[in-house]
């Protein structure tokens, strides 16, 4: 009867075992999903932030802003429920902010700045982190706008100003890469480039034929091949040396040869 009873005894003591091996699993799990969650929303804030401050570079319009802004306070919102202590309280104090900020913008009238007026920076560094915010920007919208969180008629007026800036971006840059080859006597590499600076503004021209942008730079770029033409013209083009024939070497290999 002892035996039965220790058996029993071990047998509920194996299960109780078992038991709380599974429910200290789920919990290492849960645990481990939480961090994981909680580590992808921080990722979305870091991103959109990076975005963000980017974003006057950009020229980008109010309608932007507001759609990064509210991936943050979503991101945040989400964040709350997978933190404690300290880092609790900072994502609730910067929500409030942010609900304040989307409130006023929302609030007042939308700011669209004119993509004619956009200029590209003059360091290479910040051309590149553009160029990057540019292609996050877009991403970032269609992302949006597939969760159903920007308005057909806005994703489609900011992804057309997205690409024209990049558009602009890319002819500005070849045509101020071409000058400075030209100024550094580099006619064949400043040539190749305005030609393709050229080629891609006339392909922009035949979708959008009344844009005064692309009117202005196809003839900037113009001019600056005809500069470049003329430079290297006046720079003295190398005379070809005559091609030696047959006979040529011919007499140079039996002509005299020299007493030294």
């Amino acid at each position: 009867m002892s035996l039965i009873l220790i058996l029993l005894l071990i047998g509920a003591l194996l299960l109780l075992i078992i038991g709380f091996s599974i429910i200290q699993q789920q919990k290492e799990r849960a645990e481990a999903e939480r961090r994981l969650e909680a580590s992808r929303q921080r990722a979305i804030i870091d991103e959109t932030e990076a975005v963000l401050a980017n974003t006057a570079m950009a020229s980008c319009s109010s309608h932007i802003i507001l759609i990064l802004y509210k991936r943050i306070q979503e991101a945040l919102e989400q964040s709350i429920s997978y933190s404690s202590g300290q880092v609790l309280n900072d994502y609730q104090r910067r929500l409030g902010d942010l609900k304040a900020q989307v409130n006023n913008m929302m609030g007042a009238p939308a700011q669209v700045p004119s993509v004619e007026n956009f200029r590209l920076p003059d360091n290479d560094r910040q051309v590149l982190e553009l160029v990057k915010t540019l292609k996050k920007l877009k991403a970032i919208l269609r992302a949006e706008h597939n969760k159903g969180k920007v308005d057909s008629v806005v994703f489609s007026s900011e992804e057309s100003r997205i690409d024209s800036l990049q558009q602009r971006i890319n002819v500005e840059s070849m045509i101020s890469r071409a000058r400075a080859a030209c100024y550094m006597k580099q006619y064949g590499s400043s040539k190749q480039m305005v030609t393709k600076a050229l080629s891609t503004l006339h392909l922009i021209k035949a979708q959008t034929p009344n844009d005064p942008f692309i009117t202005r730079k196809v003839d900037e770029a113009k001019q600056l091949l005809d500069e470049i033409m003329g430079a290297q013209k006046s720079s003295g083009p190398n005379v070809p040396q005559p091609k030696k024939n047959d006979e040529d070497d011919l007499d140079m290999l039996f002509q005299p040869k020299k007493k030294w």
